[in-house]
């Protein structure tokens, strides 16, 4: 019988997943990694202890001792790596897509003019989010790397490409459009990498890993020696763009929400990119059967982060089923909004200075108005990018699917409904990135040979229809359209 190892390399933590034929999850390991941060707004991990972590998590599964074996991967897309290509060690920590470091490189070139050319051809905008001013950081400021990657010595790649590097022991440097599309470096019309940004963020096109489709084969592995013979690593992804795929959006106009540490929300245009609406962008979204298809996606830089919070700093309950339960017990917000820019505010607003901020605040506030609030500020988020997607398509939207960590929680599904005002699809599977990326392997080893065949594949859904009145829903989005706001005059004064 098939089975597919995959790994989902997250912002926090490493997962190795196993999948039999049927995409049924017959095992899952977990493993966290520790994340720095030497200054306030860096974000940094150790690109060596995520690689050995993904090798501790694999060695964890319960494989049949019969099993044919393959495995795929899916990732956490703007975390950039340099490392040495001689030596394999990195000549620096990874520096997460939470890092604000390249700030300063990414407002300069916005002072010169160079935004609507970046944005033409990446489909992007500039920003410290995305992987090149992390990369120019690098080359900058750590003692003699610019002069070792001039000479042809030091790599670059987001987490895929490091992965792949590692687990084909040097032999593979690659990466997938969707990822490659996401570090303001990749013509996504084109397909390959845009030699004029190289140049304009000073970063020399010998470091760049080789762009490839999704339903590619990359390379082989043995996992350092945990299986006993190589097997084939085919099926590579973005994190989000797995989601898409697991999530069956596959037709233009379906939409999903990964409910991460932040939330992408994301929705197919099918094969050709357009002008992204401010505060959006467009990237490659998956590539099948020699096609590839486009996305329109909005990015929260704290949803499940949010939740974290308030469990480990603020030491509102002990637990994450705590907090639910004062959620649901908070008749309502008692006028508290909870503005969570822990890393900045996300689309539509896109703006990094902001800090988070909670309004409305009285005597008569109590702990579960604040959990609440916390669990409200998740959706108003989401609502926010699918009502501009929404001005933006010719289909208008009238289903979202979603998944990821903070999508078990019922409260903020049932809330997320009611702030759109159509339903809401939870897939029954948690892994929905892991699946899709199992998915595109079975498509790059010949198992489904056409689309259709992906499109009939049935996952089991919950579905979560408004019961909100809509005045009522008029009154709570609008309380936090007006905490928003205040937050925007306070960051721009």
């Amino acid at each position: 019988m098939r089975y597919i190892i995959t790994i989902d390399q997250r912002t926090s933590s490493s997962k190795a997943l196993l999948f039999d034929e049927d995409f049924n999850l017959v095992d899952r390991k977990i493993v966290p990694h520790k994340k720095y941060q030497p200054k306030d707004g860096w974000a940094e991990v150790d690109a060596e202890e995520i690689y050995n972590n993904v090798l501790l998590a694999v060695s964890q599964l319960d494989i049949p001792a019969d099993a044919e074996l393959s495995v795929s991967l899916v990732n956490q897309r703007e975390t950039s790596i340099i490392w040495d290509k001689n030596t394999g060690k990195p000549v620096y920590r990874a520096i997460l897509w939470q890092c604000h470091r390249g700030k300063k490189y990414c407002d300069e070139l916005i002072e010169q003019g160079y935004e609507t050319k970046i944005k033409e051809s990446t489909g992007l905008f500039l920003d410290p989010y995305f992987s090149a001013s992390s990369v120019r950081w690098v080359l900058d400021n750590v003692e003699s790397v610019r002069e070792r990657a001039e000479n042809g010595n030091l790599l670059f790649g987001t987490m895929d490409s490091w992965l792949i590097w590692k687990l084909t022991k040097g032999k593979v440097h690659a990466t997938d459009y969707t990822n490659a599309s996401r570090t303001m470096l990749f013509n996504i019309t084109d397909l390959e990498w845009d030699v004029d940004l190289l140049k304009l963020f000073t970063i020399p096109s010998s470091m760049m890993p080789e762009a490839k489709p999704s339903d590619s084969i990359f390379g082989s592995t043995d996992f350092d020696g945990i299986l006993k013979t190589p097997v084939k690593i085919a099926g590579v992804a973005g994190n989000s763009h797995g989601a898409l795929i697991g999530q069956g959006c596959l037709d233009s106009g379906m939409g999903k929400t990964t409910y991460g540490t932040g939330s992408s929300v994301m929705f197919n245009i099918g094969e050709k990119p357009v002008q992204a609406p401010n505060g959006m962008v467009c990237s490659v979204g998956y590539s099948l059967f020699d096609k590839t298809y486009y996305v329109l996606e909005g990015h929260s830089h704290a949803s499940g982060v949010t939740i974290d919070w308030l469990i480990d700093n603020m030491h509102l309950a002990d637990d994450k089923s705590e907090l639910n339960e004062l959620a649901k017990n908070a008749e309502n917000n008692g006028g508290v909004y909870f503005v969570p820019a822990f890393s900045g505010l996300g689309s539509p607003w896109w703006l990094s200075d902001a800090k988070a901020m909670i309004t409305g605040l009285t005597l008569s506030t109590k702990r579960e108005h604040i959990v609440r609030a916390a669990f409200e500020s998740v959706a108003y988020q989401v609502t926010d990018v699918v009502e501009l997607v929404s001005r933006n398509l010719d289909t208008p939207l009238n289903v979202l699917c979603v998944d990821g960590d903070a999508a078990r929680n019922d409260f903020l599904i049932q809330f997320q409904a009611d702030m759109l005002g159509f339903p809401v699809r939870r897939l029954s599977l948690e892994e929905a990135s892991g699946l899709g990326s199992a998915i595109l392997n079975c498509c790059a080893l010949g198992v489904f040979t056409t689309i259709e065949q992906v499109k009939n594949i049935r996952t089991n859904r919950q579905v979560f229809n408004p019961v909100m009145k809509p005045e009522e829903r008029n009154i709570y989005h609008q309380g936090w359209l007006h905490s928003v706001h205040t937050l925007i005059l306070g960051t721009k004064r």
